[in-house]
């Protein structure tokens, strides 16, 4: 108990009633789990009278590990801790009568799930491109969460009428269906485990009350994370006796998208009406700024449980707000930043994080990263140009420009589902094989080749070959940009992945805008350079070398890591960049509906802040290339949240505060108004950027140089729509040929070709 603080003494001596415990952002909530235990094993709980819930494996062995040491093993061997899904399957094991199931059961995961769901779409004869399995199994998966039966969901007229919205009427037929079709091959997913577990508790009164007896005491972890059903078991194992401590932090709410409730914590005094609450302030995570600035910004949500989070560690550094004139300048400030502090405090690349709203914001990093070979790694995910959806369409882009290329022909030939099977495609692989030609040339002359298919299998290919063929003559004529957006669009893959807002859809449609927008930087970049035109097998040369790299086989942990802050919460790293914070990024623009979804983004960035250790950086980009075009953006509200005298605001900001974070609604703003505000806010601090010797005497050599058609000179000041400020060191050619290079602050020297540069000068 010494090794304890007050707080967490208190709430792990309290074994009377029910508890709620707030855990702040690093004030040791682990710890106080497992002490409790250990002091309920000390007063004599017997170790398979308490029951431990929690969302992760990984936090279950922990604690179990942590527990072991202090109590020794054969204690805490006998421990009923683990998942909610493991805890409630082993029940469901043993009383699997009771609910018409035999205790060999087997439990489907989501892609078993997701293909019995296929399968019952198409026997129903209905249309997957509408009805499309993701989709369907999303909507089941949610009404199980809320323990509502295909019965009950089929009499829901709310429920029909978002369906019917969705042109997806059918889902409460497919639902009874697919529950149906489990039941008789005695299989349960994982929603089910949840949800026949409630119905086994709640339709046997004496089998409830034996594991409500058994469990002399419960308690959860991560409690602002449950969801309904999770929530109503619990009740039922503890309303009677009310042995129960549940452990969590209202501030860190942000998984309603999977079906968290943060209204399960927040009342959770009310349902338990004699519950103690207890409050863990102390942070020993980070520094004082940072805690102080976390706070400030977390005290505009009206809903929560109000705490005052303290640290005792060293002050520390304000946080610095950098504003980046373009993604691709963020992505250099960043990468120079981590170059720099790992020089002067000797930091490990393991040290860095790197945290975004979305994953398809790792793009930029990535190169940027790439470009200084600084290694990294995606945590939770896979690197940009690994992702499915991207790989699915440089196939397009490969098979394109190369129709003999197997491998993209045999990825895309069905894809998006054109009614060309794997039979057909086998076919066509064996009669290449046979004729030692490509599958392209079999599909050129399906007679000569004697392929054995019917006429509406050839009319299919027939139009595969001609959407290719059509896309392969433009190879020459359209540049890369322009023909990438219109592989994607003919291809169907636009829409194939526009149909429904999943939140897995609108990861794809994010990550292959991405893609679009990565297609027109490089087009852009190349042509400043001095081509004049960009074409699709340019790309893909690039594309080539990037994903080449991502094949990192080091064993080496020592690596940068890039992730989205959902993906960070309960992690911590020494330093910590918050990127892309503009409005409709981060918030998002879906958050923006309602108070209740517009505080979850601020607790989610919230949870951002608090993973650093000493550093914290924070940045935003004033344009973006999006949707087609270069948009402008607004800083995120949430940073005029923060207290500013927590902030240090990099150059050109300090003097603009205002103009940086406006204390009107982003609404009421234009863009094109806020770009102003940015240029002279950049003017008016603009200084000279120090070169190295060797610019410099350039720069003297060419001081008297005239002005040339587009008035640039050396020494002159630019400011470029893609890489920012920077100072011109040479110009060179004349007229259409005339090239000027640039020392930019952030995105090193580039020469570029000026009838193509998107600039204006400063000075």
């Amino acid at each position: 108990m010494d090794e304890l603080n007050d707080s967490q003494r208190e709430a792990v001596l309290y074994v009377d009633g029910p508890s709620l415990v707030i855990a702040g952002a690093g004030s040791g909530k682990t710890r106080v789990l497992t002490y409790k235990i250990a002091y309920l094993l000390e007063q004599g709980y017997h170790p398979g009278s308490i029951l431990a819930l929690t969302f992760t494996n990984k936090a279950a062995r922990e604690m179990k590990d942590r527990i072991a040491k202090l109590v020794g093993w054969e204690q805490a061997r006998y421990l009923w801790m683990g998942t909610f899904h493991s805890i409630f399957s082993r029940i469901l094991r043993k009383e699997a009568e009771a609910i018409g199931f035999t205790s060999n059961f087997t439990i489907y995961d989501q892609s078993d799930s997701r293909s019995l769901i296929k399968a019952i779409i198409k026997e129903m004869g209905l249309d997957d491109k509408v009805y499309k399995p993701a989709s369907v199994q999303a909507r089941i998966s949610n009404a199980k969460n809320h323990l509502i039966l295909p019965q009950a969901y089929a009499s829901d007229a709310e429920l029909f009428r978002a369906d019917q919205t969705a042109r997806m009427s059918r889902v409460r037929d497919i639902y009874l269906r697919y529950w149906e079709r489990c039941r008789q091959a005695e299989v349960m997913d994982f929603d089910d485990l949840l949800l026949y577990t409630f119905l086994l508790f709640d339709q046997n009164p004496e089998i409830c009350r034996k594991y409500a007896e058994r469990f002399e005491y419960v308690l959860v972890d991560e409690y602002q994370d449950t969801n309904f059903a999770q929530h109503r078991i619990v009740w039922q194992l503890t309303s009677e006796r009310q042995r129960v401590c549940v452990v969590g932090d209202d501030a860190q709410s942000i998984y309603s998208f999977r079906g968290a409730n943060i209204d399960n914590i927040l009342k959770f005094t009310r349902q338990y009406q004699d519950a103690r609450l207890f409050k863990l302030e102390q942070n020993y995570r980070s520094t004082q700024n940072i805690v102080n600035a976390a706070n400030s910004l977390i005290e505009k949500n009206q809903e929560q449980i109000r705490k005052e989070v303290f640290s005792e560690n060293e002050q520390g550094e304000r946080i610095k707000v950098f504003s980046a004139y373009s993604d691709v300048e963020e992505g250099e400030i960043v990468a120079n930043k981590i170059v720099e502090l790992r020089r002067k405090e000797k930091m490990t690349y393991s040290d860095f994080a790197i945290l975004y709203r979305t994953n398809a914001q790792s793009r930029i990093f990535e190169e940027a990263l790439r470009k200084r070979s600084l290694p990294y790694r995606i945590y939770g995910g896979l690197s940009f140009y690994q992702r499915k959806e991207i790989k699915d369409v440089i196939a397009y882009f490969r098979l394109v420009v190369n129709p003999n290329d197997e491998e993209a022909f045999k990825r895309i030939i069905n894809y998006p589902a054109r009614g060309i099977g794997d039979t057909t495609v086998n076919k066509i692989i064996a009669a290449a094989t046979e004729a030692n030609v490509s599958l392209w040339t079999v599909l050129c002359d399906v007679e000569h080749y004697g392929l054995p298919v019917n006429k509406s299998t050839r009319n299919k290919l027939e139009a595969f070959r001609q959407l290719i063929a059509d896309f392969s003559g433009h190879v020459v004529i359209a540049d890369a940009y322009e023909l990438g957006q219109d592989i994607v669009r003919r291809s169907g893959i636009f829409s194939e992945i526009y149909q429904d807002r999943t939140p897995e859809n609108l990861a794809r449609q994010e990550n292959i805008a991405e893609l679009v927008n990565g297609i027109h930087d490089f087009c852009e970049s190349r042509r400043e350079e001095g081509d004049e035109r960009i074409y699709l097998p340019d790309f893909l040369s690039e594309v080539s070398l990037l994903s080449d790299q991502d094949t990192d086989d080091s064993d080496s942990d020592d690596k940068i890591t890039l992730m989205t802050v959902h993906s960070a919460k309960g992690l911590e790293f020494h330093t910590v960049f918050v990127v892309g914070l503009e409005e409709d990024l981060f918030p998002s623009a879906l958050a923006k509906n309602s108070l209740r979804e517009l505080e979850e983004e601020r607790r989610l960035f919230y949870v951002a802040i608090t993973r650093a250790e000493k550093h914290c950086f924070l940045s935003f980009a004033r344009s973006r290339f999006r949707y087609g075009h270069m948009e402008f953006g607004n800083p995120s509200c949430f940073l005029r949240d923060i207290d500013s005298k927590y902030l240090e605001l990099s150059q050109g900001m300090q003097s603009s505060y205002r103009a940086v974070f406006p204390i009107r609604k982003p609404s009421e703003e234009t863009r094109s108004q806020h770009s102003n505000s940015f240029k002279q806010a950049g003017e008016k601090n603009l200084r000279p950027i120090e070169g190295t010797l060797q610019e410099k005497a350039v720069i003297k050599e060419n001081a008297s140089s005239p002005k040339n058609t587009f008035g640039v000179c050396v020494g002159q000041s630019i400011e470029h729509e893609r890489f920012g400020f920077g100072e011109v060191i040479n110009v060179e050619g004349t007229g259409e040929n005339c090239k000027a290079t640039v020392r930019f602050r952030n995105a090193g020297v580039k020469q570029l070709l000026l009838k193509f540069a998107r600039f204006k000068v400063v000075k």
